[in-house]
Order: structure tokens, then sequence, then C-alpha cells
């Protein structure tokens, strides 16, 4: 095999294509490619980070749901405990006014039949008078006074 002129031209073509491309091409394409990677690298522990707080966050918003269930809980029965108290409170002032009215009726029933026994000692009293005064007034006989006495009767009744 005989090295002529070609091949050593080829050579030191391809010796300069090398050269150049060490010193002016691969630079810049291991940089972008360096680069690209560190970008992948930062998304990928983006992500992993994202997704860590991604559960945190689902963690924190269970707590938080599961302490406004219980203070919600909490609050009904406090509701539920004071509705309650409202309605033994509103029975006990309804039992109180009504023995009240019925004290007040039992007093007005009271003073009226006190008024009434009143009435009628003052018609008795006044019947008494006026059955008096007619057996006195009339003449002593024994039929006169049975007659007047129950005449009196039949007015009281």
């Amino acid at each position: 095999m005989s090295i002529n002129a070609t091949l050593i031209g080829q050579m030191i073509t391809f010796a300069l294509l090398v050269w150049f491309t060490m010193k002016y091409i691969w630079p810049p394409l291991f940089d972008s490619l360096e680069e690209r990677r560190k970008k992948i690298a930062e998304g990928l522990a983006a992500a992993e980070k994202g997704q860590e707080e991604m559960q945190l966050a689902e963690k924190k918003a269970k707590k938080f749901l599961k302490e406004a269930k219980e203070q919600s809980s909490e609050i009904i029965n406090l509701a539920q405990k004071r509705a309650n108290e409202l309605v033994e409170e509103s029975k006990e002032t309804a039992k109180k006014e009504g023995d009240r009215v019925i004290l007040a009726a039992k007093a007005q029933i009271e003073q009226e039949i006190q008024q009434a026994k009143e009435g009628l000692r003052q018609e008795v009293a006044t019947l008494a008078l006026m059955a008096a005064e007619q057996i006195l007034g009339a003449e002593i006989d024994q039929a006169k006074h049975q007659d007047i006495i129950s005449k009196v009767s039949n007015q009281l009744g």
C-alpha cells in the first residue's frame, strides 16, 4: 500500500476537522448537553419536591377537615345542649306562670264566693226581717206563721 499525497491530504484535512470540532463544536455542544442535564435534574428534583409538598398539603388538608368536623360536631352538641336548656327554662317559666294564673284565678273565685255569700247574707237578713215584720204585724196564728215561713223559704230558693 503506498501512501500518496491524496491520502496525506485527507489525513491532514481529517486532523484539522477533528481539531476544529474539538475546539469549536464540542465545547458548546457539551455545555448545552450539561445545561440540559442540569435542567432535567432540577425539573426532576422540583417534581419530587412538589410531590412531597402535595402529600404534606394533603395531610394538612385532612387534618384541617378532621379538626373542622370535630369543631362542627362540638358546636352542634353545644347548640343542642343550649336548646334543651332553653326548653327546660321555658317549661319552668310556663309552669310558674301557670301556677301564678291558677293562684290568681283561685283568689278571684274566693273573692267572688265571699261577695256572693255576703250578698246572700244581706238578702237572708232582709228576708228574715221582712218575715219577722210580717209575723209580728199579723195576728198570732199558727197557720199564718207557717204560711209566711213557707213563702220566705220559697223566696230563698
